[in-house]
């Protein structure tokens, strides 16, 4: 299983990283695609900090600029590359304790927690990708698919 999690982290890293360079050479970006990448990577870091049992560095809908979205994505993804490194198969059944932002304490496996943010960041970067289309501007390609491959999957049906 860790063997997976940890292809499914860098899955994460590429797919993060393939949709900050779409939004960085976008001509003119909608702000609520930024602001939906962002809270991503906050996501990302809040759940890298529970697992740590540390405090999050920043916010789950953090207010950052498109700008500081690669450094961003740098320190969280190079944080869960580590943190990974240092698991063993027994230590994705431990649980953790932490209070969700509404104030509710829950305990949840490491091994859920870790598809919960790999799942979690799927499902937002669909919603970037829409409002890029809805833009008139191209999507990237973060199928799963398209980084065994190697090769991006088509964005636009060609033909009839």
């Amino acid at each position: 299983m860790l063997t997976e999690l940890r292809h499914l982290q860098e899955h994460m890293a590429w797919a993060d990283d393939s949709m900050l360079g779409v939004l960085a050479s976008a001509p003119s970006l909608p702000s609520e695609a930024a602001r939906e990448l962002a809270h991503v990577l906050g996501a990302e870091e809040n759940w890298l900090a529970r697992l740590q049992a540390r405090a999050p560095r920043i916010a789950i809908w953090p207010d950052v600029g498109a700008a500081n979205l690669r450094q961003l994505a740098a320190e969280v993804h190079a944080g869960f590359a580590q943190y990974l490194d240092g698991l063993t198969e027994a230590d994705l059944h431990r649980m953790v304790s932490y209070t969700n932002s509404a104030g509710i304490l829950f305990e949840t496996s490491v091994r859920d927690i870790l598809h919960q943010v790999f799942l979690h960041a799927q499902y937002h970067r669909g919603k970037v990708n829409l409002l890029l289309r809805q833009a008139g501007l191209a999507p990237a390609p973060v199928d799963y698919i398209a980084w065994v491959r190697g090769f991006p999957t088509a964005v636009t049906r060609v033909g009839g």
